[in-house]
This record gives C-alpha cells, sequence and structure tokens, in this order.
C-alpha cells in the first residue's frame, strides 16, 4: 500500500504542531518526549502522524487491531513522520509479546513463560521474540513479566505469564530472555515491578484497585529479587505495577515516589527509564482524569506515560496536561528533564 494512504498531510507539507495556549513550545515539546500513544484500527489518523512530526510524541504501543499484513508499511509511515520531527531520536515502537497467550504479533515465541523457562529455551524465546519484532519494524518489547506467582491459576499464571514460582528461576529466566532479546535490538521491558505474582485470579489492576498486603520482608526476598539480575544485565526499562503495597506506600506503584526512588532507583541501582502501565487502568479510579494521573505518575519520577486508551486524542491531552503542570510549576521540571534525558538516551540506542 502507498504511503500516501496513511499520512496525506504530511506529504501535502500541512502539518502544523499542536499547539496549546499556555503552555509554552518548550515544554509541550518536552512532554512530548514522556507520552507513548495509541490509536485504533489498521490505519492511524493524521493526528497521530502530526503529533509525531511536532516532536510531541516518544512513541507507540501497538495492539493486535493495529496489526496486519501491511504493519510493516504503517510503521515506515511512522517513521518517516518523525523524520520531520525537531528531535533526531527514533520512536520507541512497542507491543506485548510476552509468548504463549500474551502475544500481539503472530508467530514466535509461541511458549508462554512458564514453559519456556521449564524447558530451558527463555534464552531462544527471547531470540524469536526480537526478531519477531524487528521483522515489522519495533524495538521495544513490553518483556517479560517478572512477577513470581505463588499459588496454580493466580493472576499471572492462569496465563502462564510467569516464568515460574520459584523466584531465583525467575531471575535466571528472565535474565536469559533479557539478554537474547536485546543481542538483536529489541529493548525489554521488564515488568510489573515490584509484582504482581502475589495478586489472586480476580486481582486485575486493568479493572479495579488492587492491594497487596506482602510485608515487606516478602517483597524484598520474593518479588524484587528478580530485578538484580535483569538490573545487572542492562535492563533498559522497568514497567511499575498499579496495586498498592501497603508495606512500602499507600498509593499505588507507579503514583509512588517512594516505590520509585527508593526502592527501584535507591536500593536496586536501576538507571534506566520507567515506564506506567496503561494510564486509563482501572485501578486509578480513584485519581482522576488520565491527565491528572500522568500529572501524578510524573511527579512519582515515571519517565514514560502509556497512552494506551487506542485514541489519539488520549495521548495529546496528556502532553498538553504536562506541559501546563511544567509552565505552572506543579512539576519539578529539574526532576522531568532527568526524566526526559533517560528516555532521549534510550531512543539514541534504538533504530
Amino acid at each position: 500500500m502507498c504511503d500516501k494512504m496513511f499520512f496525506p498531510l504530511l506529504l501535502l507539507g500541512l502539518v502544523a504542531p499542536a499547539i496549546t495556549l499556555g503552555a509554552t513550545t518548550a515544554n509541550l515539546l518536552a512532554a512530548g518526549q514522556h507520552v507513548i500513544y495509541s490509536y485504533s484500527g489498521l490505519i492511524p489518523p493524521s493526528s497521530l502522524y502530526n503529533a509525531i512530526a511536532a516532536g510531541q510524541a516518544a512513541g507507540v504501543i501497538f495492539f493486535k487491531e493495529n496489526i496486519d499484513a501491511n504493519l510493516s508499511n504503517v510503521i515506515s509511515s511512522l517513521k518517516q513522520a518523525n523524520e520531520a520531527s525537531p528531535l533526531a531520536l527514533p520512536l520507541l515502537l512497542m507491543t506485548d509479546q510476552e509468548g504463549g497467550e500474551v502475544r500481539r504479533l503472530s508467530g514466535e515465541p509461541l511458549q508462554s513463560a512458564k514453559s519456556m523457562c521449564a524447558s530451558g529455551t527463555a534464552s531462544d524465546e527471547g531470540t524469536a521474540a526480537g526478531e519477531n519484532l524487528v521483522s515489522v519494524g519495533m524495538n521495544v518489547n513490553l518483556a517479560p513479566v517478572l512477577d513470581v506467582y505463588r499459588a496454580a491459576g493466580d493472576f499471572e499464571d492462569q496465563y502462564q505469564r510467569s516464568f515460574s514460582n520459584n523466584a531465583t528461576l525467575v531471575a535466571r529466566c528472565g535474565t536469559s530472555f533479557i539478554a537474547a532479546q536485546q543481542a538483536v535490538g529489541v529493548a525489554s521491558t521488564a515488568k510489573h515491578f515490584p509484582g504482581l505474582g502475589a495478586a489472586t485470579a480476580s486481582e486485575n489492576t486493568d479493572i479495579d484497585p488492587v492491594t497487596l498486603n506482602l510485608t515487606a520482608t516478602e517483597i524484598e526476598s520474593v518479588d524484587e529479587l528478580p530485578y538484580y539480575s535483569a538490573i545487572a544485565a542492562g535492563l533498559p526499562l522497568v514497567m511499575l505495577s498499579w496495586a498498592v503495597y501497603p508495606a512500602i506506600d499507600t498509593v499505588p506503584s507507579g503514583l509512588s515516589f517512594e516505590m520509585v526512588f527508593s526502592e527501584l532507583r535507591g536500593k536496586l541501582g536501576f538507571q534506566g527509564v520507567t515506564i506506567t502501565d496503561a494510564i486509563e487502568a482501572g485501578a486509578l479510579s480513584d485519581y482522576g482524569t488520565d491527565e491528572n494521573r500522568a500529572i501524578l505518575a510524573s511527579a512519582a519520577g515515571m519517565d514514560l506515560i502509556l497512552a494506551s486508551g487506542r485514541d489519539v486524542a488520549q495521548g495529546s491531552n496528556i502532553v498538553d496536561a504536562l506541559a501546563m503542570a511544567l509552565d505552572d510549576g506543579d512539576l519539578d521540571s529539574k526532576l522531568f528533564s532527568r526524566g526526559t534525558d533517560r528516555v532521549a538516551k534510550l531512543r539514541a540506542t534504538l533504530g
């Protein structure tokens, strides 16, 4: 299919940056580096191309509804739009390709995380996952899951998303998957820090608030354990969960300054990029609009906001809100800038 079908406005030279009255252009540009967009259907709307060309998008997440045989051409058109951006940085183009039942692209990895760990093939499956993403032009996988499941059939085990109920095995298999995937040029994302392994089958943060009443000792010795070896292996991204862990903080993990800076960056020494789970998740029902949630997450130290509601306006509204918060002093500009730098560093390493 001709690229003209994807972004006629770009070809006609009619793209203009999306300017929001009251937000400075510099802060709009900065805010855009913190937002991952999504869209519905097979063909991205012109508004997504416009945001990318204006430098107001860090990347795009793809779901099954966005994927058909023409995906490579769509991604090429997004990359072409990005050439007009004032920032000479590749887009972060991502999906969830965990393996088994959780795959957006057809093909590898066919095995679930639990299966590949049991069979000793996590490294091979990491390579296969990465090669699959590279074949369509993506460069970030929102995988692997490093959650340590507790009981058969619980939230992470019901679809075999967890490598094991043994933290040491999760560490070994997860690190093998990560290293192999990154060797073919795809950035890995470990999730859902500090861990959703203790969640029951009915405790789904996509739908409802979830509180995991674990002791600090259990969190440290079980849930966080796999992250040490993953971080040592050069893990570039960590997705934080939306569950609440009262032993550490009273707010969801991805809204917790304590979780981000004292636990993940402080105790575990992570220096890479943090990314939220879906900002529209039901777990955040007490925290207002998506825009308000994004401001709270950014204030807590989250570098990337995942606007995965399949609506480009969701991402654009979050960019506007972050820019206004920077203008008004509601966000710490120095803290925000450090996150911008981390995202830019990651993007510079990816094609």
